[in-house]
């Protein structure tokens, strides 16, 4: 694998690991009971975005690593996936 497609899908799991990462700890305005005049009830009191980045970075990088070993040190592919599960299931 070459460092741009190795690349490539770190980034497609960074991305896709963000859009679960992002929703938790989040308390909207009203839930917090401090509302700021003009502004959406539902509006995050603080989204702490650094702090789930890191989180979303540190996930995605263990993920990616499982899927390198998987893949690079014990040989596994898409195509051997039927061959995992037995025929009689």
């Amino acid at each position: 694998m070459t460092f741009m497609s190795g690349f490539a899908i770190y980034f497609i799991i960074w991305w896709l690991t963000l859009f679960m990462v992002l929703p938790h700890g989040v308390r909207s305005q009203a839930e917090a009971d401090d509302v700021v005049p003009g502004t959406d009830p539902g509006a995050p009191v603080s989204a702490r975005l650094w702090t789930k980045l890191a989180v979303n970075t540190l996930l995605s990088g263990a993920i990616f690593g499982a899927w390198l070993l998987l893949t690079e040190v014990y040989g596994y592919h898409f195509s051997d996936i039927p061959s995992l599960f037995p025929e009689d299931l």
